[in-house]
């Protein structure tokens, strides 16, 4: 059987009404359409399949790769449930206008409300963001269930949503319950649990070609917003340094942590076996050898790559910046590495964005 390697894919481009062509210009792509809204980089859903790219195994599915290679793809440390089902999807967005207005239910509540897909945290880097460009992102304080219900239905919501302006380089995180959308003129790196559940509560009012508008979920998405403890800031991170740069990590919850690799020359990253790292590259060029598997990747702005378990150590050589994502185990991912560095507990919780919300279960943990 041939040993698995680090894979790139082909994308899966997703029409969308506010969609556009600044794939193309941001990264030189051959797009299928003017109005791409979403480029499925890493995917293993009904909705879109990754296959890939690169190698003796391109043209084969990111399922089978799982199927094929279980573990040594998927990681030591991860639950059953990861070899049923890929756990993570990355996309790029690019919002050339405005997306609805949406909210994401939690895992409990998709359970008793929909039909196989989870609940759905997500978390976004600001890749490129217009002059002015922002974000929908929580709401105003004050906001209630029903204030909210009499507003939409007055037409009012405008008056309720939280605008956060943007720039290349933020982080944002966005879990379960929280209002949100992308503006007009910003593109992301999105990383999120491995479904496609989106409760709409206003979509600006657009029709398409025929004059029907988007379906609203109304009555759900108020069941799910939570208004108390929203962010409305980008993400502050915590930053370790190395020889070859720094690491700032910057997100971590019971489904992924998002870090970014600042990196001027060659670092070394571990799997140790225990979980897979998906990576892409947001600014400058790199060559990642995975040791041992005899493959490079060329990776330049754009790319991602899904390095295996398996390579338990791989190298990443350029100079730029690097996302890396991947299922965490929390205490010795995040808080015990950030600990020896000499942050405190709770600066860490404070700072790591999703450690300190209330749909982590793994909390509270002894500082110390």
């Amino acid at each position: 059987m041939i040993k698995p390697y680090p894979f790139t894919f082909v994308p899966i481009y997703k029409d969308k009404v506010w969609g556009g062509t600044a794939l193309s210009t941001q990264f030189g792509r051959a797009l299928p359409g003017s109005n791409i809204g979403e480029s499925w980089e890493i995917a293993a859903h009904d909705q879109g399949v990754s296959v890939v790219a690169n190698g003796p195994l391109a043209g084969t599915s990111l399922p089978e790769l799982m199927s094929l290679y279980g573990r040594a793809l998927i990681g030591t440390a991860l639950p059953d449930s990861a070899l049923v089902k890929f756990p993570l999807l990355l996309k790029i967005l690019d919002a050339n206008d405005y997306l609805s207005v949406q909210v994401h239910p939690d895992d409990e509540y998709a359970a008793d409300h929909e039909s196989g897909d989870p609940g759905k945290w997500e978390a976004w880097y600001v890749i490129a963001a217009q002059p002015g460009a922002e974000i929908i992102y929580g709401l105003k304080p004050g906001a209630t269930r029903e204030s909210l219900r009499e507003a939409i239905a007055n037409g009012t919501l405008a008056g309720y949503l939280n605008r956060v302006p943007v720039k290349p380089g933020d982080v944002f995180d966005v879990p379960a319950g929280m209002v949100h959308a992308l503006g007009s003129g910003v593109m992301v790196a999105e990383i999120q649990q491995n479904s496609d559940t989106v409760y709409r509560l206003y979509d600006w009012d657009r029709v398409d070609a025929a004059g029907n508008s988007r379906p609203l979920h109304i009555k759900k998405a108020l069941d799910v917003i939570q208004f108390a403890g929203q962010r409305t800031e980008p993400v502050t991170g915590v930053t370790i340094a190395h020889a070859a740069g720094q690491k700032a990590i910057m997100v971590a919850n019971r489904y992924f942590a998002l870090e970014i690799l600042l990196v001027q020359g060659t670092v070394t990253e571990a799997t140790e076996g225990e979980r897979f790292h998906l990576l892409t590259c947001l600014e400058g060029s790199f060559v990642l050898e995975a040791d041992g598997h005899g493959t490079h990747v060329v990776l330049q702005p754009g790319d991602s790559v899904l390095v295996p378990a398996c390579c338990e150590t791989y190298s990443l050589t350029g100079a730029g910046e690097v996302m890396k994502c991947y299922v965490p185990d929390i205490r010795q991912n995040i808080i015990e590495p950030l600990m020896s560095h000499g942050y405190s507990y709770s600066d860490i919780t404070k700072m790591v964005a999703g450690l300190g919300d209330y749909r982590t279960s793994y909390l509270p943990l002894a500082e110390g």
